[in-house]
């Protein structure tokens, strides 16, 4: 079989065009190289759809920012996704920050931006009644928005595969050639894939996808963020996204809610050579400690319940590399796409879109799109909706996750779907059993239970994530019996 086209990547770029391509009769692959999709940069950033008033005028970036950005409702909406347009703040400690707000106000009116106000130190403190006393003013976009990033990508690819896309894991591609009928794409199992085009949308790996057949050569750099996540009892500290005013020294760091009620600090900017290297360390987080005091002084780090970091895909233009090869004909780009790659998401996707439509100019589109997603968060309904779901499915009464509140029925659900959950990490992005206070400590030997009973395995083959990362490693230290994890879980499974 020869493909129409296959997207290489599913991050929020790669599921997001692989979405939009399933509007059309069009054969589509998704390959990933990981587990699941949304296993890079998409599954570790801030959430946050900018507003696009930072982006210098003229690139791509501004270019497609304010555009994707007006989108986020619609496909939100669309695939039951969590958005909120809770409005940012640039803060300002001093009339230097000042005259730099003032210069970021006039960009954003140049992109396009709406509702940008300069606020005074009064209107500020209105909005924000717990940032810090030397704030003097700050520049307010009512237009920037949170989203889940991981659930919007998993939304996507479910989407993409419900119109008939054909999602690829554990497909790393490790050559590419061109060919008469377009390209021969290799894989590390053996396999081979052949398609017309390919969109090479591999975050920090695309250099190496375009590099394999390209001699107009792409260089990325991973830049790794550190992020603090906090208790939701502490979510009440700021009501917008705020940000640190740019200084010569950097942008600073933010201090956010996250759509479920979390408040997240972060990140810092290394640039770094491995591109799996999302290790947090103890010098990253202090100077996410020391840089969020200039937000306010009362964040209380002793309700931080975890820390992970995430790599952005940098290249060395400092914009999105987004087009056709300019000597490889069919080969799409869709590179070093750091912030606002995941505001600017939709948008780009269109784009892309419109460049495969005139490659296959009579290319129709379908008459049975599916465009909406539905799944049931018992949370969000009312309780005699919650009641009319258990009666129809008792795992719905079965509460798994007491910090997320989440039940048996969904988790099954997540597994089950299309794109569907196959590790602990896997439902977790989905559903959120561990990712509340305990981060699983209590859910996550039930979570291993209901894995390895759907999808009719043992439990010693579930894994936390990634292949090697299994949960239960099986004969104990006396070398004949098993540990009482792997007991537990073993005889719930047979009950």
């Amino acid at each position: 079989m020869i493909y129409d086209v296959a997207v290489i990547g599913a991050g929020v770029i790669g599921t997001f065009i692989a979405r939009e391509l399933s509007r059309y009769d069009l054969s589509i692959a998704l390959i990933e190289r990981d587990s699941d999709v949304a296993n890079g940069t998409s599954k570790a950033n801030s959430g946050i759809v900018h507003a696009g008033y930072d982006v210098e005028e003229g690139t791509l970036k501004a270019k497609f920012n304010v555009k994707g950005n007006e989108m986020y409702e619609k496909v939100c909406s669309e695939l039951h996704v969590p958005f909120k347009r809770i409005g940012s703040l640039v803060i300002a400690t001093n009339e230097e920050e000042m005259q730099h707000i003032q210069m970021l106000y006039d960009r954003g009116i140049k992109n396009g931006v709406t509702s940008l106000k300069i606020l005074d130190k009064e209107e500020v403190r209105l909005l924000e009644p717990n940032l810090d006393e030397d704030v003097i003013g700050a520049l307010h976009a009512a237009t920037c928005g949170i989203v889940g990033p991981f659930e919007l990508t998993i939304a996507l690819a479910e989407n993409a595969v419900d119109n008939g896309a054909e999602l690829m894991l554990n497909s790393e591609v490790i050559d590419l050639k061109r060919t008469k009928d377009g390209f021969n794409i290799q894989l590390k199992d053996g396999n081979k894939i052949k398609s017309k085009y390919v969109i090479n949308a591999a975050g920090v790996y695309a250099d190496i996808i375009n590099n394999f057949v390209s001699n107009d050569k792409i260089d990325i750099t991973p830049r790794k963020g550190e992020y603090f996540v906090f208790d939701k009892e502490v979510g009440a500290l700021v009501n917008s996204v705020i940000f640190q005013c740019p200084t010569k020294l950097g942008k600073g760091v933010l201090v956010t809610p996250t759509v479920h009620g979390n408040i997240l600090v972060g990140p810092n900017a290394e640039n770094i050579e491995d591109k799996e290297g999302i290790d947090t360390t103890a010098d990253g987080l202090h100077y996410l400690r020391d840089k969020a005091s200039k937000t306010t002084k009362k964040i209380p780090f002793n309700k931080v319940i975890t820390s992970f970091a995430g790599l952005r895909a940098v290249d060395t233009s400092g914009d999105f590399i987004i087009g056709e090869s300019s000597d490889v004909e069919g080969l799409i780009n869709v590179a070093g796409i750091q912030s606002p790659g995941l505001s600017s998401a939709p948008a780009i996707a269109k784009y892309i879109v419109d460049i495969i439509k005139t490659k296959i100019p009579n290319v129709k589109e379908r008459e049975c799109f599916i465009n909406r997603r539905e799944e049931i968060r018992l949370m969000e309904l009312s309780n005699e909706e919650k009641q009319e779901v258990i009666n129809r499915d008792k795992r719905y009464g079965n509460i798994v996750c007491r910090c997320e509140w989440i039940t048996e029925g969904e988790i099954v659900d997540a597994i089950h779907r299309n794109a569907g959950a196959t590790t602990v990490d896997g439902v977790k992005r989905r559903v959120r059993p561990g990712m509340g206070r305990c981060q699983g400590g209590f859910c996550g030997p039930r979570v291993v239970e209901i894995l390895a009973r759907e999808l009719k395995v043992s439990p010693e083959e579930i894994l936390k994530g990634n292949s090697g990362s299994n949960i239960l490693s099986g004969v104990s230290k006396d070398n004949n019996l098993y540990g009482k994890a792997y007991e537990q879980v073993a005889a719930n499974i047979e009950e």
